[in-house]
């Protein structure tokens, strides 16, 4: 499994764990360059995760693509091994709000 797979899989335990909508959306054929790596819905709220391992860094398709789901209210994370707590303090306090 390559790096990027591992976060990948970190990221969808902690979907999982929390019940949360998600796919990884195809970007071949009829799809778009820079769409983010796995989209969720939770609590009705649009959330796209870019996923990245190490010190990876994103393209300028994928930070468009990002910046565009933030100006529309949306939640963007670019996440890696070193800051997936981020992610995962995020779905806890969604997990709260649900009670």
């Amino acid at each position: 499994m390559t790096p990027e797979a591992k976060v990948k899989a970190s990221v969808v335990k902690l979907l999982k764990k929390h019940e949360v909508y998600y796919f990884f959306p195809a970007t071949h054929g009829f799809g778009r360059s820079g769409v983010p790596d796995i989209i969720c819905c939770m609590n009705g709220i649009f959330v796209a995760i870019e996923c990245k391992a190490g010190k990876g860094k994103t393209t300028a398709l994928q930070d468009r693509e990002l910046k565009r789901i933030k100006e529309n209210k949306g939640i963007a994370f670019v996440v890696n091994e070193e800051n997936i707590h981020v992610l995962e303090d995020y779905l806890r306090d969604e997990d709260d709000d649900r009670c």
